[in-house]
């Protein structure tokens, strides 16, 4: 079971880690919303949790709960630059479909 980061996913975070003045990794999880069932959540760890499962890929600190690794296993975390857009996206070898509307998906 493993969760990895691109490079450029890797140096947005660790910029973003400088800007704050704090933090230790991003944590990812998963949540049951939408149309589809799951939506992703990603937010910045200044602390580690003590169910915290914790991979690191690229420098980068990954933290999950354990309930979210069953939809997230083997999820790459990239940083797409898309014309104006910009943002993270979550490569899931386990999404089986998405919403069209793209906020949510399904295992």
């Amino acid at each position: 079971m493993a969760i990895s980061i691109t490079p450029a996913a890797a140096r947005h975070v660790t910029k973003y880690i400088a800007k704050r003045g704090k933090g230790v990794g991003v944590r990812l999880g998963v949540k049951t919303t939408g149309c589809s069932g799951l939506a992703y959540q990603l937010e910045y760890v200044d602390e580690s949790a003590a169910e915290d499962l914790v991979f690191e890929s690229e420098g980068v600190k990954i933290h999950i709960d354990p309930k979210s690794l069953v939809y997230l296993d083997g999820t790459e975390l990239d940083f797409v630059r898309e014309g104006l857009n910009e943002g993270f996206r979550f490569n899931n070898p386990n999404e089986r479909d998405r919403c069209g509307c793209g906020e949510s998906f399904r295992v």
